[in-house]
C-alpha cells in the first residue's frame, strides 16, 4: 500500500471518530437541556410587570446581579442576551427573556409574564390589550426579486 492510502485511511478514521464523539456529546446536551426545561416549567410563576426597556446586551452591561454573571459559563459572557428591564411591584429589575418571545414583548406596556427566577418564559397582555407583534419583514432577496419583477412588468407595458 502506498503512503497516500495510509494517510487517507488515518484521516478517514479520525473523521469517523470525531463524528461519533460529536453525536454522543449532542445526545448528552439534549438530555441536559430537557431536564433544564422541566425545571423551568416546574418553577414558573405568573407576575404582572411594566416593561420599561428591552435590548440585546452582553452580560456585563445587562445590570444582572454579579452572582448571576459569575455563574454563567465563560463562553456565554461574550455573547449578547435578550434583557428586559421591568418594574415588578415597587422594584425595577433586569430579567433575561426567552429568544422566541423577545421580539413580541411590548415596550412601555403592562404584561402578565410567566417568570422562572430571572428568566421570562412567556407573557400575555394585561387588561385585554392585544400585544403588538412586529410584522414580518420580507427578506432582502425577496424584496429585490419583487422589485425586479415590477421593473420587468413596467418594461413590458411600454
Amino acid at each position: 500500500m502506498s503512503t497516500g492510502w495510509i494517510v487517507f485511511f488515518i484521516i478517514l478514521a479520525a473523521l469517523v471518530a470525531a463524528f461519533v464523539v460529536i453525536y454522543f456529546l449532542g445526545k448528552k446536551a439534549e438530555k441536559k437541556q430537557a431536564e433544564q426545561r422541566e425545571q423551568i416549567e416546574a418553577n414558573k410563576q405568573t407576575v404582572s410587570m411594566l416593561v420599561i426597556d428591552k435590548k440585546k446586551l452582553r452580560l456585563k452591561e445587562s445590570g444582572l446581579p454579579q452572582a448571576v454573571i459569575d455563574q454563567t459559563p465563560k463562553m456565554l459572557r461574550w455573547s449578547k442576551m435578550p434583557i428586559v428591564k421591568a418594574k415588578v411591584g415597587p422594584q425595577i429589575v433586569s430579567l433575561v427573556c426567552d429568544d422566541k418571545i423577545f421580539d413580541s414583548v411590548p415596550v412601555k406596556r403592562e404584561i402578565r409574564a410567566q417568570v422562572s427566577g430571572i428568566y421570562i418564559v412567556g407573557f400575555k397582555g394585561l387588561r385585554g390589550a392585544k400585544t403588538d407583534t412586529a410584522p414580518k419583514k420580507k427578506s432582502r432577496f425577496r424584496a429585490w426579486v419583487s422589485k425586479m419583477q415590477e421593473k420587468a412588468g413596467a418594461r413590458q407595458l411600454k
